[in-house]
């Protein structure tokens, strides 16, 4: 009876990361500082990568890849939520709520599936190097990122349609800073079990998968370096790795602690905070990660830079 007399909900309204008037200006001014450098850091990993000839391997073809999903869906979440600290009541159509949550779904398992596939790439590079660039030819790398894509968007279409079918009736009011699925669920006042389950099913199944392949590929990895017999070989070998080994700790760090805590301790306060981490400041940490610990990416910047530089000389002396 309740749904037939339903007044369809049209637009959302974002609660935001605080109602405190005081507070608003300074983290407009902070989160505008990060979405910046991890815009410019992402898309400039990106050039990098794309335009060094040195930096041509399935590695960094791997990380091309890992900054551009942290650049989508930074900018599904942050532009948002930067309006939250803009206006007075931060209004979402409902159209486009289902579309920022498909999209930030997509681009957020996606992440951890080539998370995944990078494992796999240094496991090929430290126990097989001499088959490495046979193993991990354009074909392969092409597929270990192509499967993560399109499971992901397979999976965030049916998650986002099963969500907006649910009737959502007068209460409109999400208490988040974005689209999500459990704080849009507590508003719809149809049967949410099979859609709880189903979030749960799919979850477990790619965030189990996605752990089990990497763990397996460092215990390979650490064991094969371990059998090194030279310190420098072990050196070089675990520094293949550590960048890689402290993206996935932060990322898989935060998902376990918002998803694995004890129910009596859960609470959409907690789950802001950890999704402020991993839609925000995650994208921000990867291209520090990944550029102050890599030498080579550090000298393709230099040479950029340089050529740049260069090319500033030239044109202002020819004026």
């Amino acid at each position: 009876m309740a749904q037939t007399n339903c007044t369809r909900v049209t637009e959302f309204i974002l609660v935001g990361l605080t109602d405190r008037q005081e507070l608003k200006m300074p983290l407009l001014l902070v989160f505008l500082s990060i979405y910046l450098f991890t815009v410019v850091g992402n898309l400039g990993l990106i050039l990098i990568i794309r335009t060094d000839a040195r930096l041509n391997t399935p590695m960094y073809f791997f990380l091309s890849h890992l900054a551009f999903v942290d650049f989508c869906y930074t900018s599904v979440i942050t532009p948002k939520m930067l309006g939250n600290f803009l206006y007075k009541v931060n209004v979402i159509s409902f159209n486009a709520c289902a579309a920022q949550l498909g999209c930030f779904l997509t681009f957020m398992v996606s992440e951890c599936l080539l998370l995944a596939s990078m494992a796999y790439d240094r496991y090929v590079a430290i126990c097989s190097p001499l088959l490495y660039m046979i193993t991990m030819s354009p074909g392969i790398c092409l597929q270990l990122v192509a499967v993560p894509y399109i499971y992901s968007f397979l999976m965030a279409l049916s998650h986002t349609i099963l969500t907006f079918r649910l009737a959502y009736c007068h209460s409109n009011v999400i208490n988040h800073f974005y689209c999500d699925d459990m704080p849009l669920l507590r508003l719809t006042f149809s049967d949410t079990r099979a859609k709880q389950l189903g979030i749960l099913t799919c979850a477990g199944i790619t965030f189990i998968s996605s752990v089990l392949i990497v763990f397996v590929s460092y215990m390979f990895i650490i064991s094969a370096i371990l059998r090194m017999r030279s310190a420098e070989g072990r050196r070089k070998a675990f520094s293949t790795c550590s960048s890689h080994m402290l993206a996935v700790t932060i990322f898989y760090g935060t998902l376990i602690f918002m998803y694995l805590q004890p129910s009596s301790s859960h609470s959409l306060d907690t789950d802001k905070m950890a999704s402020v981490f991993y839609t925000v400041i995650i994208p921000m940490l990867n291209p520090l990660i990944y550029s102050l610990r890599n030498k080579d990416v550090k000298d393709a910047l230099k040479k950029l830079i340089s050529y740049g530089s260069q090319a500033f000389v030239v044109t202002g002396l020819r004026k």
